[in-house]
């Protein structure tokens, strides 16, 4: 629901930002002490996801009572695509980085390092390949995944489930809610299917691969790359998911769904990394 009131809504004090800062002070601090071994970290660790999950819970479903309750203006709205729209800004400047980790590491770095001159000074039995070993002894030796078939497969699910939630969008925008909800459901249903192929190819990467976190700069960038991509892809669904409950309970109306937009938004932003990292760690 959207007021027609021409002020802007101010909501009132609230526990939830303190919360969320609380849990992650847990988050942080159980981290640092659970990867260095210590006795506490992981409790800490729980601890700040169930602090976590509560905010999320508890946020979220008041804002949505804030929308469904007419609070929200036309100007709401316009700062709400702004802000979703910044946030999808600064996750592609995140994606960004990784992407020119792996550039520098393969283009920059790697060619200098087997140049005459610094083989002769660092490395003489160094050769600069991809993916790379390092120097005898550094690096155990691995094997990498080719583009077949998982991430082939994964590509296909993944440009299936835009065309699904693209379906949706107008079936949302006919008022059918039917076709709307489907849409939604397909779209979550490939996703979870994506996540599990990604749960395989990491299993089969360490049992018969050798190719872990430890395997240089190739399965660092490897899985890096392909770890936060496929935990974008979780949160997605799960916002997806968010989406289809509030279309069955008939929150949203065909002038009026931008929690619907913003969630694909980001589910087609999801998507298009997919298939640089597809194209660049797979194929390249």
């Amino acid at each position: 629901m959207r007021a027609n009131a021409p002020y802007y809504f101010v909501p009132g004090l609230s526990q939830w930002p303190i919360l969320g800062a609380l849990a992650m002070f847990f988050f942080v601090a159980g981290m640092t002490n659970w990867v260095n071994g210590g006795s506490w970290g992981a409790a800490s660790f729980a601890l700040s996801l169930a602090i976590l999950f509560y905010v999320l819970f508890g946020w979220f479903k008041h804002v949505v009572g804030e929308s469904e309750g007419g609070m929200y203006s036309d100007r709401v709205d316009v700062s709400f695509r702004w802000s979703m729209g910044w946030f999808i800004f600064s996750e592609v400047m995140f994606f960004a980085a990784f992407f020119g980790a792996l550039f520098y590491a393969r283009q920059i770095a790697l060619p200098w390092l087997g140049d005459l001159d610094n083989k002769a000074f660092l490395w003489p039995d160094f050769a600069a390949n991809w993916p790379n070993t390092g120097p005898a002894g550094t690096v155990e030796s691995f094997q990498t995944i080719g583009p077949w078939p998982i991430p082939t497969i994964n590509t296909a699910l993944l440009l299936t489930s835009g065309l699904t939630l693209t379906w949706a969008h107008h079936a949302l925008i006919a008022n059918q809610r039917g076709k709307l909800v489907l849409g939604l459901f397909l779209t979550v249903l490939l996703g979870a299917i994506f996540m599990g192929f990604q749960a395989y190819e990491y299993i089969h990467a360490y049992r018969d691969l050798n190719l872990t976190l430890k395997s240089g700069i190739f399965g660092s960038t490897f899985f890096m790359l392909t770890g936060f991509h496929g935990f974008h892809v979780t949160i997605g669904a799960i916002m997806l998911f968010f989406i289809m409950i509030r279309c069955i309970k008939g929150h949203f109306t065909p002038q009026n769904h931008f929690a619907f937009e913003a969630a694909a938004w980001y589910w087609h932003f999801v998507d298009v990394v997919w298939l640089g990292l597809y194209v660049v760690v797979y194929w390249l």
